[in-house]
């Protein structure tokens, strides 16, 4: 890790990763934030695009009420069995592979979950998320965060050049764990699968920095272009998103806040031992713009 950085003004010391993103920041109980924290808090994940913080005691209202903090939320999507994740608490999306009576308290299971940006098929995709741990397994189920400012920077000016202006379909489909969404039908052709078209290289709302904006690979699609040159132009981009140089890697603890901005990052998780527990409440700040160039 980079050395600690005390915010001015502020509790809040933020610890660098050291990676191509991430920090820790420390100095605050998420269920009592000062405004000059917050500034601080909302800053440093601007710079550093994922936060973790440490040892949290949250209840579903904290969560919600600090994930408010960053804007408007969604509505976790309802369960198959129709119930809501958390009674009482539309806004709580439960990850977990934990079953009671049979039934599955939440999504994701105990598979892993390839690379992915959340719900990028959404005309107006997510700003960000945040994802706190309940119970962690002894092993597994780590999360991998790849910055898409730093894909976009390695890649060669010629291949810049070559997909300025393209647009790339995002499937609506599958999601992250592979399977088919609620109310889609299974189609693994990419010239027709439904999906919402973005710029594969908008400039960030907030920061204006340039970025490579990929969503997730399957059905991916580049408008355009012969299908066969699109898969080939999609291997070249995804072989620079998944370099190590790109990414951090986070080991879940109890009580670990993290929250990343959905414009600039994606994820994605390990698998772990389907017999141990593990439950994470995820809440995502709806979108404020969508991707433009």
């Amino acid at each position: 890790m980079n050395p600690p950085v005390k915010m001015e003004g502020s509790r809040v010391t933020v610890v660098p990763a050291g990676q191509a993103l991430g920090a820790e920041i420390q100095g605050v109980d998420l269920r009592q934030i000062e405004a000059a924290d917050f500034a601080a808090i909302y800053r440093a994940w601007l710079d550093h695009q994922v936060v973790l913080f440490r040892g949290q005691q949250l209840s579903d209202e904290d969560l919600i009420a600090f994930s408010r903090r960053f804007g408007e939320l969604d509505w976790a999507p309802v369960q198959e069995s129709g119930r809501r994740f958390v009674e009482g608490h539309p806004e709580i999306y439960v990850v977990s592979n934990v079953m009671e009576n049979g039934v599955p308290i939440g999504s994701l299971g105990a598979g892993e979950a390839t690379w992915h940006t959340d719900m990028s098929y959404l005309e107006d995709p997510p700003k960000a998320s945040v994802l706190y741990a309940l119970e962690v397994p002894p092993a597994g189920g780590n999360t991998y965060f790849s910055s898409m400012y730093r894909t976009y920077e390695l890649l060669p000016v010629r291949l810049q050049q070559r997909i300025a202006g393209l647009l790339l379909k995002h499937d609506g489909t599958y999601n992250s764990g592979g399977y088919v969404r609620q109310g889609a039908a299974a189609v693994d052709d990419p010239l027709t699968s439904p999906g919402t078209y973005h710029p594969l290289v908008p400039t960030h709302p907030e920061t204006g920095r340039r970025l490579l904006y990929l969503g997730r690979r399957r059905n991916a699609y580049l408008g355009g272009l012969a299908l066969a040159e699109s898969e080939a132009l999609l291997d070249e981009l995804w072989s620079y998103a998944v370099r190590e140089e790109c990414w951090w890697q986070h080991e879940w603890r109890v009580g670990d806040l993290v929250m990343w901005d959905n414009r600039c990052t994606m994820h994605r998780r390990d698998a772990f031992d389907g017999n141990a527990r593990r439950i994470m409440h995820r809440t995502q700040i709806k979108g404020e713009a969508r991707p433009a160039a």
